[in-house]
């Protein structure tokens, strides 16, 4: 086959806007071995997508962990196709700008929410570009001899993924060569840093033959580092390479419904959608490189966004302002629950006034934590 399809796909992709693309063959990897465990410990939280199982009675793998083994939830598949995209931008880190800030007036929403669209669509569509790519240079060759299906009878199959897969993508990034898992459980490129956005594409082309993909995953370069630990407010990373969701910033100001445990509060500070520390603070980040892709620049108002603001937005403007954007997932209670929570933490008595009102909100979530986030101030004051 002229020319290698190995080379073929990178190629695309590139050209699909990607900055990086690599395959990795699906196996039983020891990372994914541990999933199970961390699930039985409950360390998703409230992720229920996390836990899913398969459902057919009639399978021997009925009720197994679908991200714990990709060969039994889709067994047509033989490699992944993993492309990565940086969405960092040239505004300064959260470390940075608060420290920059006169007071804790200001919010911190996650960097990969800054983006005039939501990532899953900017990726997704990159994608489909690739899978078409693919799909059309088959079809005009014809040729397929040097990667046929793992299982033999099967069409050539081809899916592309955005966090919607049954599968754990860093682990396959790895594998694929795009970089290291982080101790913050980050994918770490050594040229791009950890701002990466990651796609896959599940196939049933077999690479095994394919001398570029034949290389070891990228050697792991966090040496003893341990500032993404150390720096974690709410000690999330247990250990390293292990987050437990249910104590991260991200997955409480995004993924958690209703009541933010109390003893946790304080230490959220000003963040009110995600969190970046861990890959603030990580030394491969210092001189990460600026996106070219313009879908990644930041939308007005929401680098350091004004927390009463936040905290006083109805569903019209929540709607208005976040159509497309990621935010969305938060919906408006969570995003007004945890600009009042960062309201508490400002220390800004002049949060007081706009807090006592909050505190007979019609949102009974949003009035409960108006009250701690009052009774916090006046602790600091």
């Amino acid at each position: 086959m002229s020319p290698d399809l190995s080379t073929r796909i990178k190629q695309c992709a590139r050209d699909a806007g990607f900055d990086l693309c690599g395959i990795a063959p699906v196996r039983d990897f020891a990372e994914l071995r541990v999933f199970p465990a961390w699930i039985a410990a409950g360390k998703h939280g409230e992720m229920k997508y996390m836990a899913a199982r398969n459902k057919n009675d009639n399978e021997d793998n009925a009720g197994e962990l679908k991200r714990a083994s990709l060969a039994r939830v889709a067994p047509w598949a033989s490699s992944v196709v993993v492309c990565a995209i940086n969405y960092n931008t040239a505004h300064p880190y959260s470390t940075q700008a608060q420290s920059q800030t006169e007071n804790g007036s200001r919010g911190w929403i996650s960097r990969y929410a800054w983006a005039r669209e939501d990532y899953h669509d900017a990726v997704l569509r990159r994608l489909k570009k690739v899978e078409a790519e693919v799909r059309g240079f088959l079809e005009k060759t014809g040729d397929r001899t040097d990667h046929q299906p793992l299982t033999t009878g099967h069409s050539l199959q081809l899916r592309s993924y955005v966090d919607t897969g049954p599968l754990i993508e860093r682990v396959c990034a790895k594998y694929a060569g795009i970089g290291w898992i982080g101790k913050n459980t980050c994918i770490i490129n050594q040229q791009l840093g950890s701002w990466l956005f990651l796609g896959v594409i599940l196939t049933s082309l077999d690479f095994a033959k394919d001398s570029l993909t034949a290389a070891l995953p990228a050697p792991d370069r966090c040496g003893t580092c341990t500032r993404c630990i150390t720096a974690c407010p709410t000690q999330a990373i247990v250990a390293p390479g292990e987050l437990d969701a249910r104590l991260c910033i991200s997955y409480l100001t995004i993924e958690k419904r209703g009541e933010i445990p109390a003893p946790l509060r304080a230490a959220m500070g000003p963040h009110v959608f995600g969190c970046d520390i861990c890959q603030d603070v990580c030394p491969w980040n210092r001189k990460a490189p600026v996106t070219s892709a313009s879908e990644f620049e930041a939308r007005d108002g929401l680098v350091n966004p004004a927390l009463d603001w936040l905290a006083e937005m109805r569903e019209e403007g929540f709607k208005e302002k976040f159509r497309g954007s990621p935010i969305r997932r938060a919906k408006l209670s969570g995003l007004r629950r945890n600009a009042v929570i960062a309201m508490g933490n400002s220390g800004d008595e002049t949060f007081t006034p706009t807090l006592k009102k909050l505190c007979e909100d019609s949102d009974p979530v949003v009035a409960e934590h108006a009250r701690w986030a009052l009774a916090a101030l006046d602790q600091k004051s």
